[in-house]
């Protein structure tokens, strides 16, 4: 079975359980996990009782896909994802995000935890994505092109555009949803690495020259198939640590999920206010 089938096949198991077709795909990073409880009329589907699903082995990433509403608003929510380090090839790492798309979505809220490259944004913020840098050394669209996965006329093509990967009208209402609730949210680029490590030092550094505030082993490569298929994507990184070199201090997961746990509240209140208006909107 190929790709497409094995995706088609997640989808079929899904929707035995649940008729609802999500519009809105949330992905939950690290110490996140928590704002599945917002879901309205949830169903709780484990990620062990849908076929071909990868299962997260992450502290911190339960691995449970939660339908409902959120405001009215049909959303697929992910509490959890699979990464590279953990053994997963790219297509395993993004097929999730293909299910998503085949079950409807239209547009991708992706968060992540990260570590702060950038001084003056302090453990705790909250960071919208304007753009990423791919250091993981690979590609999700790596291999044969499958025009099938395409949610949009026009995606779907071997060789698609990426300037707005992280849109600039969803990342405005971010910005303003903000404003409104007094919550801190700066604008940044974000660095994906293949970790597991922590980065070094002198590797920070480099980062930075390159441009980058943030860094973390996540996201990139949903959002690249989240483009190829057409989906509009906000991203939003909750800052967990400082970044290896910038404090002089020894980064610890236990860290990065208890900075997820302190700011739940605050980001829950954000995306739970952003969901109805980027429906609207899309």
């Amino acid at each position: 079975m190929d790709l497409f089938g094995k995706a088609q096949a997640a989808v079929g198991a899904i929707r035995e359980r649940v008729q609802i077709a999500p519009r809105v795909g949330i992905i939950l990073g690290s110490g996140l996990g928590g704002f599945a409880s917002q879901v309205e009329n949830a169903v709780s589907i484990a990620y062990t009782e849908i076929p071909h699903f990868p299962r997260s082995t992450v502290v911190g990433h339960s691995g449970k896909l939660v339908l409902g509403t959120i405001g009215g608003v049909p959303v697929a929510v992910m509490q959890g994802r699979v990464h590279a380090y953990e053994g997963y090839a790219m297509d395993q790492v993004t097929f999730p995000m293909r299910v998503l798309g085949l079950l409807g979505v239209r547009t991708l809220i992706v968060t992540n935890a990260a570590g702060g490259i950038r001084a003056d944004i302090a453990q705790g913020s909250l960071v919208a994505i304007r753009d990423h840098i791919n250091l993981t050394g690979t590609n999700a669209a790596l291999g044969p092109n499958e025009p099938r996965f395409a949610c949009v006329a026009g995606a779907g093509e071997r060789f698609f555009d990426m300037t707005n990967a992280y849109s600039p009208r969803l990342r405005k209402l971010a910005h303003d949803e903000a404003t409104r609730q007094k919550i801190g949210l700066n604008d940044g680029v974000y660095l994906a690495v293949l970790g597991p490590s922590y980065e070094t030092p002198a590797e920070i550094r480099a980062f930075r020259t390159l441009g980058a505030d943030l860094v973390g082993m996540s996201t990139v490569h949903e959002v690249i198939v989240a483009r190829h298929m057409g989906i509009e994507v906000l991203g939003i990184s909750l800052v967990t640590n400082a970044a290896a070199g910038v404090l002089n201090e020894t980064i610890h997961h236990e860290e990065v999920m208890e900075i997820g746990r302190r700011t739940e509240r605050q980001f829950t209140k954000l995306l739970t206010a952003l969901v109805p208006q980027i429906a609207v909107a899309s």
